[in-house]
C-alpha cells in the first residue's frame, strides 16, 4: 500500500515536491478516528516514546533513590539542544550515581543549539556527550541500572538483552498490548535498543497513557509524574523554539507530543482521550513538522497560531512558496466530529 501525500511543497501555485506518510488519530479502547495511509505497517518509534523508556525509573523507585525531580525526569524524556541548563542538569544526575560523562554510551555531540555550539567553539571546548540529545534518558537508564544492581560495564546497558531494556521493553509490550518480535528491534542513533510499532498501536498507547485506562496505580502515579515533568519543564523536553517546547509550554495538560528521528512524532489529548501518532516516509523533519501543527490546531483550537506556518524563501528573504498540507489530509481533519 503507498501511503498518501500527507505535505505538499509549492513553488509559486505549482505543487513542486512532497512527502507521503501515515497518520493515527485513536481512542485507547482501539476505535481509530483518523487512519490515513498503512497505519497498520510497524515504524521504529525512536525517540518518540522516550516518555515509556522513563517509566521504569520512576516505578522501580530509582528516581526517588537519586533524587530526581521534575527537571531530571523531564531530561531524561527529552531530545535537547545542547543548552548550558540542559548541560548542567545532566551532569547533576551523573554526579548522584557517582558517575562521569564517560559512562554514557551515547558519545559525544555537537549542541543541536546554534548559540551554545558557538560557546564551545569561542571556548575551544569540545563536546561531550552531556551536550548529546539523548543524554537524559541514558543517565536515566543508568540510574535504573544501578538501582536494579544491574551490570554496570562500560556501555553494557545498552544491550538489548540487558536488565535494563528488558524492563523497557515489558513496559512497552504491556503499554501496547502487543508482544514485539526480534526482528522488530532495531538500535537508535545513539546506542540503545528501539522498536517498531504500527502508528495505529502506537496512537492508542498514547491515548492509554493520557487517560491512565487499564493502568495499575503505580503505573498510572508514573505516568502522571513523567507528563507533569513534561509540562512543568518543557525547554528540558526539546530547547527554546522548539515545537514541543512551544506546545508544551502553551498547553499543559492539554497536549503532549515528542518527535523522534526520521520523521516519527506522537502524542495525546488527555481532555479527549486520544493519542496519535505520525510517519513521514521519507524521514523529512520539515514534513513531519508542517504535517503535526494542523492535527493539534484541529483538536486544540488554542494552539492556532503557537507555530508560524513555514515558508519557503528566496536567498533574498523573497516568499517564493509555502510547505502546506494537502487536499485529502485537510478532508480527513474537517471529517473528525467536533
Amino acid at each position: 500500500m503507498t501511503n498518501p501525500i500527507l505535505v505538499e511543497v509549492t513553488r509559486g501555485n505549482a505543487v513542486e515536491s512532497f512527502h507521503r506518510g501515515a497518520l493515527a488519530l485513536a481512542t485507547s479502547s482501539g476505535h481509530t478516528l483518523v487512519a490515513l495511509g498503512n497505519v497498520t505497517s510497524p515504524v521504529f518509534a525512536r525517540s518518540a516514546i522516550k516518555i515509556i523508556q522513563a517509566i521504569p525509573l520512576i516505578e522501580s523507585g530509582a528516581a526517588d533513590a537519586f533524587g530526581f525531580g521534575p527537571s531530571e525526569i523531564a531530561l531524561a524524556c527529552g531530545s535537547h539542544i545542547g543548552s548550558e541548563r540542559h548541560v548542567a542538569i545532566g551532569a547533576r544526575m551523573l554526579q548522584r550515581l557517582d558517575m562521569t560523562p564517560a559512562c554514557l554510551a551515547c558519545g559525544a555531540a555537537r549542541p543541536a543549539s546554534p548559540k551554545a555550539a558557538e560557546q564551545l567553539a569561542i571556548s575551544g571546548t569540545l563536546p561531550s556527550p552531556l551536550h548529546h540529545p539523548c543524554s537524559g534518558k541514558h543517565a536515566g537508564m543508568l540510574a535504573l541500572a544501578k538501582y536494579r544492581k544491574a551490570d554496570l560495564a562500560l556501555n553494557a546497558y545498552t544491550h538489548p538483552s540487558h536488565a535494563v531494556q528488558r524492563e523497557t521493553l515489558a513496559t512497552l509490550e504491556d503499554l501496547a498490548d502487543v508482544t514485539v518480535e526480534p526482528g522488530a528491534c532495531g538500535i537508535d542513533g545513539c546506542s540503545v535498543p528501539t522498536w517498531a510499532l504500527s502508528t495505529e498501536r502506537l496512537a492508542r498507547m498514547f491515548a492509554r497513557l493520557a487517560r491512565g485506562d487499564g493502568l495499575s496505580t503505580g503505573r498510572r502515579n508514573a505516568v502522571e509524574r513523567i507528563l507533569g515533568a513534561c509540562w512543568a519543564e518543557p525547554e528540558l523536553v526539546a530547547g527554546q523554539g522548539r515545537a514541543e517546547t512551544v506546545i508544551l509550554s502553551a498547553l499543559p495538560g492539554r497536549v503532549y507530543l515528542k518527535s523522534g528521528a526520521e520523521a516519527i512524532t506522537c502524542g495525546a489529548f488527555p481532555e479527549l482521550g486520544l493519542g496519535f501518532a505520525l510517519k513521514i516516509d521519507d524521514g523529512s523533519s520539515r514534513a513531519a513538522a508542517a504535517a503535526v501543527m494542523p492535527l493539534i490546531e484541529r483538536m486544540v483550537p488554542e494552539a492556532r497560531g503557537l507555530i508560524k506556518r513555514a515558508a519557503i524563501k528566496a536567498s533574498n528573504g523573497t516568499e517564493t512558496g509555502a510547505i502546506r498540507i494537502s487536499g485529502p489530509y485537510q478532508q480527513a481533519l474537517d471529517g473528525i466530529a467536533a
